[in-house]
């Protein structure tokens, strides 16, 4: 059975929203937050601190925006969601109703899309170490199987073979980018014409379907210069024969976490030691405040220069090719809040406060890759307070000395308290449960799925 959120009581109760790096929230939950922080507290109290609230709204709205310029430069397309963005179900059942494709990474997540509804022909399986098990299943369901080297593609021909009966396997070839051409992952030039060759002269047990590559960082120019590069093979691949009929670009496309003025600023004026506990400032970050949303970087890509005087776009209808995408992190841009209670403050030697969270790092993870999460919290307050400032960095509650949500100073216009919350904004990808663990026994936190039924109704159920 649903909750469902009651009208707010007068209490004490107060939201703080900060005024550094302020986060950009989707309407929806802003009301919420801004309306019902009560039924806020009320969930943290039901279900324990860390909780994540799913938004599956977001998901659906993020990829009608991506749908719009895909229809917009009449392309053929298939999206992919990238499943490891985040563990929760109903994103993939957001996927599904979205009529959209789920590339997935694992036996689980392979089970998980499946189990959401979304058919065997629109799942695409990337990664390079795909075990039997998960070879197998992807063969019997008929999903797309993205081959990662002459290895990989070894493997998936003895299975093949070891089958009862005939069966066929469809597969793209991925495509290592010159610019990155010390990866572990994809196949070189000459791997991939010794791919194509074997393809060639074996049609009854693998369905050749085009190319995949996946780069990191995210930058739409690189994107650019790797799909050039593999529009080569394609004439090659028809020069054997063969009828490539996508080309698959991977994620990376970025979102905005803030205000790109206020991100610039940050980085400008207050991104120095002295502003970090540990008196060190990451050398790396995600553009939190990037300059692009995903929306305008497919765009981008879209129209820019293929060869002379054609697109990408215009290249893609000359030659019949579906662009596949991968996005994970910008289809779940606005998909989840992560609520920590605070356990208690603490007063160090030199001056500063420490703020205890009910919760761990491994539940807001950017420090465990040197980074941080440059997003501040919204404080929710308790019980009313006086408006004392406060400056503080935030630490989860294990024996761990690394334990800490960010050394970042954070400035709070009034002194947060035992019992308060902190509400981390857009938490949904690679954030709020890429490293969640059971530590210390401590369960997996809970994640609830949130719709709002009506205006000013609220529903929440179990996400799992």
């Amino acid at each position: 059975m649903p909750e469902v959120n009651k009208a707010s009581m007068q209490t004490d109760t107060k939201v703080h929203h900060p005024h550094a790096l302020t986060p950009l929230i989707d309407p929806v939950i802003s009301a919420f937050i801004n309306k019902f922080p009560d039924t806020l507290t009320a969930l943290v109290e039901q279900h324990g601190s860390p909780l994540n609230v799913v938004w599956p709204h977001a998901f659906e709205l993020n990829t009608q925006a991506l749908l719009a310029v895909l229809k917009q430069h009449s392309v053929a397309h298939a999206i992919f969601y990238g499943a490891k963005a985040n563990k929760s179900q109903c994103l993939l059942s957001a996927a599904a109703t979205s009529a959209i494709g789920v590339d997935v990474s694992s036996l689980y997540e392979l089970q998980a899309a499946l189990r959401a509804g979304t058919p065997a022909a629109k799942i695409c399986a990337t990664g390079p170490a795909k075990t039997a098990a998960f070879h197998q299943a992807l063969i019997s369901a008929g999903a797309l199987i993205c081959v990662d080297s002459l290895e990989e593609f070894d493997h998936l021909k003895e299975l093949l073979e070891a089958q009862p009966l005939p069966i066929k396997a469809r597969v793209l070839l991925r495509y290592r980018a010159k610019s990155c051409a010390k990866s572990r992952f994809g196949m070189d030039a000459q791997d991939l014409l010794d791919s194509l060759q074997r393809l060639a002269t074996d049609t009854a047990s693998l369905v050749f379907e085009g190319f995949h590559f996946h780069l990191g960082g995210y930058g739409f120019e690189s994107r650019v210069q790797a799909f050039r590069e593999v529009s080569g093979f394609v004439e090659a691949a028809r020069e054997m024969g063969l009828n490539p009929q996508m080309i698959d670009i991977g994620g990376g496309l970025p979102i905005r976490y803030v205000d790109p003025q206020d991100y610039t600023r940050f980085l400008q004026n207050d991104n120095i030691p002295s502003h970090y506990y540990h008196q060190k400032v990451p050398a790396d970050y995600y553009p939190y405040g990037g300059d692009l949303t995903a929306a305008q970087w497919l765009t981008l890509f879209l129209e820019a220069e293929h060869s002379a005087g054609l697109s990408i776009a215009g290249y893609l209808n000359q030659q019949n090719i579906t662009l596949a995408l991968e996005p994970g992190r910008s289809l779940v841009d606005q998909a989840a809040i992560s609520i920590f209670r605070i356990t208690r403050t603490k007063k160090l030697a030199d001056s500063k406060t420490v703020i205890f969270v009910e919760g761990s790092s491994f539940s807001a993870c950017e420090t465990w890759f040197a980074s941080e999460y440059l997003v501040d919290p919204i404080l929710i307050s308790t019980e009313q307070q006086t408006s004392t400032p406060c400056q503080a960095y935030i630490a989860g509650h294990s024996c761990l000395d690394d334990d800490v949500i960010t050394y970042r100073l954070i400035n709070f216009a009034c002194e947060p308290r035992r019992g308060d919350l902190l509400i981390y904004i857009n938490t949904a990808g690679y954030q709020m449960d890429l490293l969640e663990n059971e530590f210390h026994r401590h369960p997996l936190p809970r994640r609830l799925m949130a719709t709002c039924c009506t205006e000013g109704k609220y529903a929440f159920t179990p996400d799992y």
